[in-house]
Parts: C-alpha cells; structure tokens; sequence
C-alpha cells in the first residue's frame, strides 16, 4: 500500500498553489480560509518541511512547493480526465424526468419495470 499524505491537504496544496490565496482556494473547495491553511500546516507536519512562504497579504510557494505543483496539478489532472470519461458514460444511459412527487409515487414508478432504474430525489 502506498504511503501518502491526506489527500485533502493534498487537494489544498494543489489549489493553493494554483491560485497563489488561501481565500480563493477555499472558495474553490467549499471551505474557510482558515481550514485551507490548517491542511496545509498539516501537509507540511506530514512532510517535515514548508510548501508555502506566508507573507502579510501574500502567500509564496517554496522551492520545494514550486517542485511539489506541477507534479501534483498533472496528478489531479489525470485524475480529472478518468473521471470525466466516467461521467460521459453515466450521462449517455441516464434519463431525467422531472415531475410532482405524488405523480412519480402513484404512477411512474410502479410502472417502472427495469431493476437498475432509480428515482432520484
């Protein structure tokens, strides 16, 4: 099994490093600013060494975050793409309809015959 960091602090670095704030990083991953530097803090613990040079008002990589970016934006990219191939396969055999709750309980989905065919909510 490989031994890595927590992904989430992996997930910050990256995002940080991107966007070079820990505001629009947080933005980006629906958390506070403030949780966006404790993950990295907790990166950095894990690693024993700093990725991100705090400056008043400023935030700069390292030389070893500058090392540590574009290997791990490749990384989240190639995950990206496996991902998005799946999402295209989903999205070819998915059928949405729209409709009153009591419509679909009472009518539509007793008529539903395939075993594999769900209500989403």
């Amino acid at each position: 099994m490989r031994k890595l960091p927590p992904l989430n602090a992996i997930r910050a670095f990256e995002a940080v490093a991107r966007r070079l704030s820990f505001a629009d990083a947080g933005d980006e991953l629906g958390v506070t600013a403030t949780a966006i530097s404790h993950q990295i803090r907790h990166l950095e613990a894990y690693l024993g060494f700093q990725l991100v040079e705090r400056r008043p008002r400023q935030i700069a990589l390292t030389p070893a975050g500058q090392e540590l970016f574009p290997k791990l934006q490749t990384a989240f990219d190639t995950l990206g793409e496996a991902f998005a191939m799946l999402d295209k396969d989903v999205e070819q055999s998915l059928v949405r309809v729209t409709t009153t709750y009591a419509f679909a309980e009472r009518w539509l989905v007793p008529r539903l015959s395939e075993p594999d065919l769900k209500l989403i909510e």
